[in-house]
């Protein structure tokens, strides 16, 4: 982003623009601050995430104290360029709570939650992490009526043996050129894939990072730094 770029946003009345911070791995939003001019060519210059506080008035680091620093990947303008959306790489929590992310509480519970109540990571990451969760909680909370229950219940060889036939269902659909069923047996595939997963207790997260570590990366590199 050149001084041309940066001249095209829409600062307010007191030099500043709101910036979203976003984990590019997962799409989690890990917090809101601001910036000014300033702070973003700091950001630019540095790859790491600087703001502007206005309680202190002062350029401020994101994680110079913690360690939790943001690592800048690429920074987005909206349509009315007034707002930033940057994506990060964060190295450890973005809130200073300690949570990874600030958007921890719902509005219902917004009262509760500012006495201590309990916290949700319900924001964090999207609809594979929810479905992830819901498996985890029929593996805590069985019912008679729950398929993954019943997956659970019958082992790693029902569960495994389920992700090879939907593999080979993606496979017949693929070949077949019918892309909603494609669309259908993939979202099968996936969910089942889940299941695998909650069995061994791997969070998604755990694949996004493992993705994230291999991206940018020639594929067969990455196969033969594994002996593979």
């Amino acid at each position: 982003m050149d001084d041309a770029a940066i001249s095209a946003l829409k600062f307010d009345e007191k030099g500043l623009i709101p910036a979203v911070l976003q984990d590019w791995r997962d799409g989690t939003v890990l917090m809101v601050a601001y910036m000014n001019r300033e702070s973003l060519e700091k950001t630019l210059e540095t790859g790491i995430a600087h703001f502007w506080s206005r309680s202190r008035q002062a350029l401020w680091e994101k994680g110079a104290t913690s360690g939790h620093r943001q690592r800048v990947r690429e920074i987005f303008v909206d349509c009315d360029q007034d707002t930033l959306l940057i994506t990060v790489t964060p190295e450890g929590p973005a809130c200073h709570t300690g949570e990874r992310a600030c958007f921890f509480s719902r509005l219902s519970d917004l009262v509760a939650s500012c006495e201590g109540g309990a916290k949700t990571t319900e924001s964090h990451g999207g609809v594979l992490d929810r479905v992830y969760e819901a498996i985890l909680e029929r593996k805590r909370a069985p019912t008679p009526e729950s398929y993954v229950a019943s997956l659970l219940k019958a082992g790693q060889d029902k569960i495994l043996k389920k992700v090879t036939e939907e593999a080979g269902e993606v496979l017949l659909a693929s070949k077949g050129q019918k892309r909603e069923e494609i669309v259908h047996e993939a979202a099968d595939l996936l969910f089942h894939l889940l299941v695998a997963l909650g069995y061994h207790e791997i969070p998604p997260a755990e694949i996004y990072q493992e993705l994230a570590r291999r991206f940018g990366k020639s594929g067969l590199e990455e196969k033969q730094s594994r002996g593979r």
